[in-house]
């Protein structure tokens, strides 16, 4: 009888990404950035304008200081508000079948979308959206799902100044633009975490801005 070879998580999540980045080239609607090791898919108006001011709204019901997977001695690293929104709710449902079709992705997959919230100075300095090795909460994280492959996010608005999403190492800056989506693999195509993800939400300098983002584990979220 022959053997089955089960994938490893390498494995799977290089496939995750090739397969992903096929179907959003395939799209027709993503426009792609890449520099330095790393690749941007953009879509504008990804959602109305009603859409957008009904999830700051919904936002700014859920709203609280933003927390992180493990202490940092910085108290200024990560100062916004966010929320976890309900995935129950009609328009959260339907943005988030939204990113999964166009993506190309099992809805299982997916964490519940946050909403996130920065006020004039309010920042998250430069991290990593996947899950580092030898860390306190790594052994949950694999629990739950396994390491994050792809982030979505989403501008819901534009502050009048700042808010800039900067990926450091690739060299790269995103203005917020309304309804704009933005796309990204966390790993590299060996399936290996990719350092030229390293981004920072630049403090916002007038204005507020809101986003939400949605991250895709290697297996099926739980």
């Amino acid at each position: 009888m022959a053997k089955i070879k089960l994938k490893t998580s390498q494995e799977r999540l290089a496939d995750f990404g090739r397969i992903v980045a096929r179907k959003l080239t395939a799209s027709g609607r993503a426009q792609v950035v890449s520099q330095n090791g790393l690749s941007l898919y953009c879509v504008q108006d990804f959602m109305s304008l009603s859409e957008c001011e009904e999830l700051v709204k919904l936002i700014d019901k859920g709203r609280q200081p933003s927390g992180l997977l493990a202490n940092h001695a910085d108290p200024e690293y990560r100062t916004s508000d966010s929320c976890n929104l309900s995935p129950y709710d009609p328009l959260v449902e339907r943005i988030e079948t939204r990113i999964c079709e166009l993506m190309g992705i099992d809805p299982r997959h997916g964490e519940t979308l946050q909403g996130q919230v920065y006020e004039v100075g309010q920042q998250f300095k430069a991290h990593f959206d996947h899950f580092a090795k030898n860390t306190a909460y790594w052994g949950d994280m694999m629990k739950q799902g396994g390491q994050r492959s792809w982030t979505a996010m989403i501008y819901l608005n534009q502050p009048a100044a700042g808010g800039e999403t900067e990926f450091c190492n690739a060299g790269m800056t995103v203005q917020p633009r309304t309804a704009m989506l933005v796309l990204w693999n966390n790993m590299d195509e060996a399936g290996v975490p990719n350092m030229a993800t390293l981004h920072a939400s630049l403090p916002v300098q007038a204005g507020t801005k809101y986003i939400v983002t949605k991250w895709f584990r290697e297996k099926f979220w739980v």
